[in-house]
């Protein structure tokens, strides 16, 4: 028991706390550690007293020699029972009126006119980010604007489970989490004030790579913004020479298969199935594999080689390429910016 105090003191000893709830940074986040560090004072001293009156009566009333075994009971004393009935109530009712305001505000939808709506699709393990005004698709690395309400539409895909399963989005500095239910369309809402780059992650157990399937939520000023989004917006380069074409006409078919027939790319005839990740600025990004692994040659290439060793369950076959396919395939998914 002592060991387990001592663990969960060291858990706290951390000079970096990248999802720390603790830490909001917008005013959704915000709105709610409003709400939560009154109700936890509350909490503290409502703990602090029953506990000392247990440990009063348990010192005070203990048995001793020549003490009445049976205790001198209370049953009928109306002053009592209307004090412990009447202190809880105002209590909660105190705690209640807050709540229900804070409630209501967060589920207020934000301005349309004013707002970016984003459509998040939780697959697994991964996360899939459109923007549907935009006509922008890419994965895991949600890009927002600073001083701007975000209106995420939230669903589950699940190809390939044999039964639903159940994610939950959540990026703790932002704001609260939310459980995407298949079958279900839900909604939340964040808001950045500063620029940055804030981690994210799912928090419902969804399988064997549940703790790989992270996100990150890129807060820019709305100039960088727009110049994302136009760069996002654009058809993916097409190398004429070099290690990178030879990767081009790998992926478009290689012995046992193709990568067209998961991933799309804006610009390349045939390439739009979205059951992987949108490839098509994908050497832009700076994680991939639902966000566990840095965007790097040497990263890339462990990924094709086995994809399975980087992300158990993952749906991305072992198709044994050789060290010279790989190579050809990473020179060309960098080349996609």
């Amino acid at each position: 028991m002592l060991l387990a105090l001592v663990l969960l003191l060291f858990t706290a000893c951390t000079e970096s706390a990248p999802q720390s709830t603790l830490e909001p940074e917008g005013p959704v986040a915000r709105q709610q550690d409003d709400l939560f560090r009154p109700v936890f004072w509350i909490a503290t001293a409502v703990f602090v007293f029953v506990e000392g009156l247990i440990l009063l009566i348990v010192v005070k009333f203990r048995h001793r020699e020549g003490r009445d075994a049976i205790p001198t009971q209370v049953h009928g004393n109306k002053r009592l029972e209307l004090l412990w009935t009447i202190i809880p109530t105002v209590i909660l009712a105190g705690i209640a009126v807050p709540t229900i305001g804070a409630i209501f505000n967060l589920s207020r939808e934000p301005d349309p006119a004013t707002r970016l709506d984003v459509t998040i699709i939780a697959h697994q393990w991964w996360w899939e980010v459109e923007y549907p005004e935009e006509r922008v698709i890419t994965a895991n690395e949600i890009h927002i604007p600073t001083g701007r309400p975000v209106y995420f539409r939230l669903e589950s895909r699940n190809q390939g489970a044999e039964i639903p399963v159940i994610h939950s989005f959540w990026v703790p500095k932002l704001g609260g989490k939310q459980d995407v239910v298949p079958g279900r369309i839900v909604h939340l809402t964040y808001e950045a004030e500063q620029p940055g780059t804030y981690l994210g992650q799912c928090a419902e157990f969804c399988g064997i790579s549940h703790a790989y399937m992270r996100l990150r939520m890129i807060a820019h000023t709305p100039e960088d913004f727009e110049a994302w989004l136009e760069n996002e917006g654009s058809r993916a380069a097409t190398p004429d020479s070099g290690l990178a074409q030879r990767g081009f006409e790998l992926f478009q078919s290689f012995p046992g298969g193709s990568c067209m027939a998961c991933h799309a790319i804006n610009g390349l005839d045939g390439a739009a199935a979205r059951i992987g990740p949108d490839l098509t600025h994908f050497g832009s990004r700076e994680t991939f594999a639902g966000a566990i692994a840095d965007l790097t040659p040497e990263e890339l290439r462990r990924w094709l080689d086995d994809p399975a060793s980087v992300k158990p369950g993952a749906k991305m076959p072992d198709y044994g390429l050789s060290d010279e396919e790989i190579e050809a395939l990473v020179a060309y998914l960098l080349s996609l910016e």
